[in-house]
């Protein structure tokens, strides 16, 4: 399995609760690689990019491992990273894994949002409208043509977007703020989309999530829906519940068809002020939704992994209800006028928990610590130091 952070551990934990124990290939020092339930094939540091050669040696060690194996192992993507690697080497990785992924075209369009946008007119599917545009250092460019309030957002996940914005995307309300976030984001990567925001908050996001095989046969699916996210406004998700939405499965279904996908999905909508689903990104990996799915009885990587080796799948009949949270949701609670005793409370009647098995404890122990360190480094990086504050007095 290949990925990074939370994704990473949730599938792991998802697969422990069939019996399965995986291997993975991770950043240093990620909390996954502490799970008794994973042993690490190698470490590789997803976010950054690598060469043509670095790649090479990390097809050879995954099919050097895959090798070593009884029968060709599955290979899972939880990062959009790992994906497009597994996507791009699918040839060479053939030969020792078993794979269900899109097509090599679909997936690129699928991880850039600036691709998106040309599938999505292309199949006609139910998304805001949209401007893509490159970045320059003159002025904003011209959005007459859309709709105040708008949403700006890389095409793709820049890691300089995010040391400018604390957040996956930016809400703008008029040409003055656009004029005001222009110079903070020019250069942090070499495409911005802009579209029309859906009102309302994050826990109007809905989801389809679905498990196709290589024949095109649904052999899993369920839909869900976000509670809170850090920040608030298009952050990442720190709680989620499991649901049964007709309309979103219908939707879904209808989507996941017409683009033909294979392997897994997760499709994000919003649903809008009048009751539409609005769709905003769909991703063809596996993801921290695999967890609390797992719990609620749909075990996503459960069901590949046995399409895959040509076990028996499980069954995949969610329970509605079902309660997913992330240690960082009670920051995200108090953000938003809850106090932290009532969050406990509630937290505590969760069923499943980011990072937490009580008979596997050390990756969020590990989580908490990397976390609780990265602060009191950034803490101490503003704090001026004691000869530069005598020199002062």
């Amino acid at each position: 399995m290949l990925g990074a952070g939370v994704n990473l551990i949730e599938v792991v934990r998802s697969l422990s609760l069939a019996g399965i124990d995986a291997a993975i290939v991770a950043p240093p020092r990620d909390p996954t690689s502490r799970s008794r339930h994973a042993s690490s094939i190698t470490t590789w540091d997803w976010p950054a990019r690598r060469s043509v050669m670095e790649e090479t040696a990390l097809v050879e060690a995954l099919l050097a491992f895959a090798a070593r194996q009884p029968t060709p192992p599955p290979l899972l993507a939880t990062s959009d990273e790992a994906l497009l690697f597994c996507s791009r080497h699918r040839d060479p990785l053939a030969g020792g894994f078993e794979l269900n992924l899109p097509p090599v075209e679909l997936v690129e369009a699928l991880v850039d949002k600036a691709r998106f946008t040309t599938v999505a007119e292309r199949f006609d599917l139910p998304v805001p409208r949209t401007m893509v545009i490159e970045p320059s250092a003159g002025p904003p460019p011209d959005v007459s043509c859309l709709r105040f309030p708008l949403v700006v957002k890389p095409h793709w996940r820049s890691p300089s977007w995010h040391e400018a914005i604390d957040a996956k995307a930016c809400v703008i309300e008029d040409d003055a703020a656009l004029r005001t976030l222009w110079p903070r984001i020019t250069g942090t990567c070499t495409a911005f989309v802009i579209q029309e925001h859906i009102p309302g908050p994050e826990s109007r996001v809905e989801s389809y999530h679905v498990y196709r095989d290589r024949q095109g046969a649904t052999l899993a699916e369920m839909t869900g829906r976000k509670i809170r996210t850090l920040p608030l406004v298009n952050g990442h998700t720190t709680s989620l519940v499991v649901t049964a939405r007709q309309d979103v499965w219908c939707c879904g279904r209808a989507i996941v068809e017409r683009l033909d996908l294979r392997g897994v999905a997760k499709l994000d909508f919003k649903r809008a002020p009048d009751g539409r689903l609005v769709l905003l990104e769909v991703n063809a990996r596996c993801s921290l939704w695999h967890h609390p799915a797992a719990r609620a009885g749909v075990n996503f990587p459960a069901v590949m992994h046995a399409d895959l080796t040509g076990a028996p799948g499980p069954p995949a009949t969610a329970r509605p209800g079902l309660r997913w949270v992330h240690p960082l949701d009670a920051v995200a609670a108090r953000r938003s006028g809850q106090p932290l005793h009532t969050w406990a409370r509630w937290a505590r009647t969760c069923d499943a928990w980011a990072f937490w098995d009580r008979d596997d404890p050390l990756p969020l122990i590990h989580a908490l610590a990397a976390t609780t360190g990265a602060r009191l480094r950034q803490v101490a990086g503003r704090r001026p130091s004691r000869e530069k504050t005598r020199g002062a007095r």
